[in-house]
């Protein structure tokens, strides 16, 4: 894959990358439901996607609000739903949300809600409502480019209490080339990516019109310093060899990292000084 990074002092959020974006995850939706990455006839059947550590770590989930965001065509937010949680899903493809939809009424989970919206528009799109956890799966931070504002967004939606739950790739992961050791990538880019060719981590070779994205490099001390920023506790920082697409375990770098954070039930007291 041909990427071109662009220097740091490259605006932010160029123009069109919202729209570009949302344009090649449109085209992704009938590729990944018709192909055996996601493997939708066996979901439908059963299948829970989630890692093995992610209910371990999220803990009891039957009967409490639970806003998956990022969620693109809901498998993971209705495993959660299947665990007994008062799910509700978020994602920028209006496709992706009418597929998640439609597998909601196919698993007997119809009650499931889903909310076509941009992320950073989610506290007006969900109407101001907060919930007892808030979750984010992989590979969805790349696809941001302002961390902060993430974070204060997620923090708007915590309710008093409860606690941002996030399982991403590990940045470290994407690093190494194919043997899983040699290092081509860089940690520290913090530019856009800019990609404008066919394909994907679906094994996507189906042509398609809208092949140019933009993504982010978001380095974990980044992600945990805009969460304590935004207000929210950090619990935990775990890192973890296993649950990447592409690496394997055992190839020596952590492949997925989770952080648990919570959004204390008062505002911390102002010491004087």
């Amino acid at each position: 894959m041909t990427t071109t990074p662009l220097s740091d002092s490259t605006p932010a959020e160029p123009t069109g990358w919202r729209e570009a974006n949302r344009a090649n995850w449109d085209e992704r939706v009938p590729v990944h439901v018709a192909g055996p990455f996601y493997d939708v006839p066996g979901f439908v059947a059963g299948r829970d996607t989630l890692l093995d550590f992610e209910p371990a770590e999220v803990g009891e989930v039957d009967g409490r609000t639970l806003l998956h965001l990022q969620c693109h065509i809901g498998l993971d937010t209705l495993s959660w739903a299947r665990r007994g949680a008062l799910v509700t899903g978020l994602d920028f493809s209006a496709p992706a949300v009418e597929v998640a939809r439609q597998l909601a009424v196919d698993i007997g989970r119809p009650e499931a809600e889903f909310v076509t919206a941009d992320l950073y528009d989610a506290v007006t799109a969900l109407g101001g409502r907060t919930f007892d956890t808030v979750y984010t799966g992989r590979g969805s931070l790349c696809w941001l480019p302002d961390i902060d504002r993430w974070a204060r967004t997620v923090a708007a939606l915590v309710r008093p209490g409860g606690f941002l739950y996030l399982a991403e790739f590990h940045p470290v992961a994407d690093l190494p080339g194919e043997d899983g050791r040699t290092v081509e990538g860089d940690y520290f880019q913090r530019g856009p990516i800019v990609v404008d060719e066919p394909g994907g981590y679906a094994a996507e070779t189906s042509t398609r019109s809208s092949n140019l994205r933009y993504q982010w490099t978001h380095g974990v001390g980044q992600v945990v310093s805009a969460l304590v920023k935004a207000g929210l506790r950090l619990e935990f920082l775990h890192e973890h060899d296993g649950g990447h697409f592409r690496l394997e375990p055992g190839q020596g770098v952590p492949l997925v990292y989770t952080v648990r954070a919570t959004k204390p039930t008062e505002p911390a007291s102002e010491t004087a000084a």
